[in-house]
């Protein structure tokens, strides 16, 4: 139905006792968790990764994706074209993705253009 992202420090509260609180808060909803794996997790289209110091982003795609977008040549018009091209670049640019993952998802956009 809808995605939470819940931040909680696990010295003070554990992760079963912060689901029994959400479960038990809203009795018409059932909630579950789905736990980071190597201190990092997928949230809708971003991974957050989890050091000491802080939290960093980084572009998140499914493995099934394919990074595919409308050909130079199609018969489609250019709007739909610009418009693949504009929402990669407009992601890159508006999450708050640290200079190493922004790099990578440059050359992944780079990339998906020279194809």
């Amino acid at each position: 139905m809808g995605d939470i992202l819940v931040v909680y420090n696990d010295s003070k509260t554990g992760i079963d006792e912060v689901l029994d609180y959400f479960n038990n808060a809203i009795h018409a909803m059932t909630f579950s968790i789905e736990k980071e794996i190597d201190n990092s997790i997928n949230f809708l289209d971003i991974t957050v990764h989890r050091s000491t110091e802080n939290f960093s982003f980084s572009i998140y795609r499914k493995p099934t994706t394919t990074d595919t977008i409308i050909l130079n040549d199609s018969c489609h018009p250019p709007e739909h074209k610009h418009a693949s091209i504009y929402y990669i670049y407009n992601r890159m640019n508006s999450y708050q993705l640290s200079k190493s993952y922004k790099e990578q998802e440059y050359n992944k956009t780079y990339y998906v253009q020279q194809v």
